[in-house]
């Protein structure tokens, strides 16, 4: 693989920490300021993090491929 291509993919997962990060302080939010209220919110925000994390996984799963295919 070239190094453009495990740049983009080093972005991707970048991008996708970032997304988690995000997904994570909603799920930290709810719990410190909105709960008890907010408890119907649970679930959302779970599945929404949980889904984020899992790509965030799969993007630093396939750049670890990629870079041990080039050695």
């Amino acid at each position: 693989m070239v190094e453009e291509d495990i740049k983009g993919l080093e972005k991707e997962v970048a991008k996708r920490k970032r997304l988690a990060s995000e997904w994570a302080g909603k799920m930290h939010d709810l719990a410190e300021e909105r709960l008890p209220e907010g408890l119907e919110e649970i679930h959302e925000i779970a599945e929404g993090t949980y889904s984020a994390c899992r790509a965030w996984k799969e993007a630093v799963e396939t750049l670890r491929a990629a870079q041990s295919e080039g050695g």
